[in-house]
């Protein structure tokens, strides 16, 4: 009997370990050899992208950027329309970059910046963040991951300033300083926030493709169609033929703008990086190739190399360059650079003559002009070995210069038809125009009871 019973307690214990081992082989089975999860073996084979992280560096070169472009509109701007203006409106002309910054100043971070990109409506943004509600120092946009928002804030206010206050200087010397400001709130409102949305906000010209790495169509064809609709309401000066009044500020003015222009378009790759780099020296590259296109053929057409020249062939190639800076490389820019010192003279010392429209200080025949022959010719040279986002004509996408020409053409349009009822607006309300004594006297003393200059 004891034999039988150790027998049986023998076997018994093997039958349980053998089921012990056969339910852990099981388990050990089913933990190794099970396939993983989808989820899982997604999240093995790409981690999840780590969250939008403040960059130290992008965020001092983009306050260095901000800060460059501000200047280009005060001083820069200020000086070289001023320069330009006859001596007894050059502060009349100054005070209206002036009054136009601080305005904008105001309506961006209260309600432009917002519907300008905040959003991903085809035609507008949304009011979200009208105030900058919902927004704080650690807070981060969408569009430009590595800086704080409120830097991108600033940065964007910055550019719809210099806008509106581009197509001044087709107006100077007959408008008056209170028509100027309502134009001001009323354009910057009406035509500048629908198309910077349009191009960089999301909007349906982005959606389409159009390119515009720092503003053709959003800043220099905007401000450029403004300029001529404004200058055909309101008509010719009295004294329509001028000569600079100053033409050392209008070489001061041009070399800050030449230098903010760095912050303009080298900023826009809103990173510090080697994108900045390439539109940094495309930049320079193009504008150097312009003003000696421009006094080249100045000098073979009057005989004379003339310094206004230089500065005008300069801001031509400032102009053009902007809406390529970050998609071509240096012969695209070298390119752009001629062409933009080239046309813009025939623009201003033919075209104009010619058709009679008094464009005071050529911001249609510069800007209109040159912005348009920048944002087609990046269709033709935007090389993919610069930025992935551009492939123009000349690397095999030729339906990029249709999508650049369908760009300019509506922001032609809108621009110039929001233009005329703006400043239709403005004549039923407070009118547009000083009367001939005050053009006569100057508007320095009849609008501000000042004078440039005392001696």
């Amino acid at each position: 009997m004891k034999f039988i019973d150790i027998k049986k307690r023998f076997i018994v214990a093997i039958l349980l370990a053998m089921m012990v081992s056969s339910f852990g082989g099981l388990v050990f089975a089913d933990d190794q050899a099970a396939p993983p999860t989808p989820a899982a073996a997604a999240a093995t084979a790409a981690p999840a992208a780590p969250a939008p992280k403040i960059d130290t560096g992008d965020t001092a070169w983009m306050i260095v950027a901000t800060a460059l472009v501000m200047l280009m509109s005060i001083p820069g701007l200020a000086l070289f329309y001023g320069g330009l203006a006859k001596t007894k409106d050059t502060l009349n002309t100054m005070a209206m970059t002036f009054v136009t910054f601080c305005i904008a100043s105001v309506l961006w971070v209260l309600y432009g910046y917002s519907f300008s990109f905040v959003g991903a409506g085809s035609f507008i943004g949304d009011a979200s963040k009208v105030f900058l509600t919902g927004i704080g120092p650690n807070s981060i946009s969408d569009l430009a991951k590595t800086i704080p928002e409120y830097i991108f804030i600033v940065y964007q206010l910055t550019f719809a300033a210099i806008t509106v206050a581009l197509a001044s200087g087709a107006y100077i010397e007959r408008m008056k300083f209170s028509a100027w400001i309502l134009f001001s709130v009323l354009w910057m409102t009406l035509v500048y926030v629908p198309v910077a949305h349009w191009v960089w906000g999301g909007g349906f010209l982005a959606k389409l493709g159009a390119l515009d790495f720092a503003g053709g169509t959003v800043v220099h064809i905007n401000a450029g169609i403004a300029a001529l609709v404004g200058a055909l309401v309101l008509g010719k000066r009295h004294a329509k033929a001028i000569m600079p009044g100053n033409l050392t500020l209008v070489i001061t003015g041009a070399g800050l703008l030449w230098f903010g222009w760095f912050g303009f378009n080298a900023g826009s790759a809103l990173a510090a990086n080697g994108l900045a780099g390439a539109a940094f020296i495309n930049t320079n590259t193009a504008t150097a190739v312009a003003a000696l296109a421009w006094m080249i053929v100045e000098w073979m057409h009057s005989g004379k190399p003339t310094v206004l020249g230089l500065a005008s062939g300069a801001v031509g190639g400032l102009v053009a360059i902007t809406p390529a800076a970050g998609f071509v490389n240096i012969g695209g820019a070298i390119c752009i650079g001629i062409a933009a010192g080239v046309i813009p003279f025939f623009a201003v010392a033919k075209l104009k003559p010619m058709l009679g429209y008094d464009d005071t200080l050529d911001a249609f025949g510069i800007h209109g002009i040159g912005g348009t022959i920048g944002a087609l010719l990046t269709g033709v040279f935007a090389d993919p070995a610069i930025n992935e986002a551009g492939k123009g004509l000349l690397y095999g996408n030729p339906g990029q210069l249709w999508t650049q020409f369908i760009a300019v053409a509506v922001t032609l349009v809108y621009s110039g038809v929001m233009t005329f009822i703006i400043f239709m607006i403005i004549k039923a309300t407070v009118g547009l125009r000083v009367g001939a004594e005050e053009e006569t006297i100057g508007l320095d003393e009849s609008e501000h009871g000042e004078r440039a200059y005392n001696s």
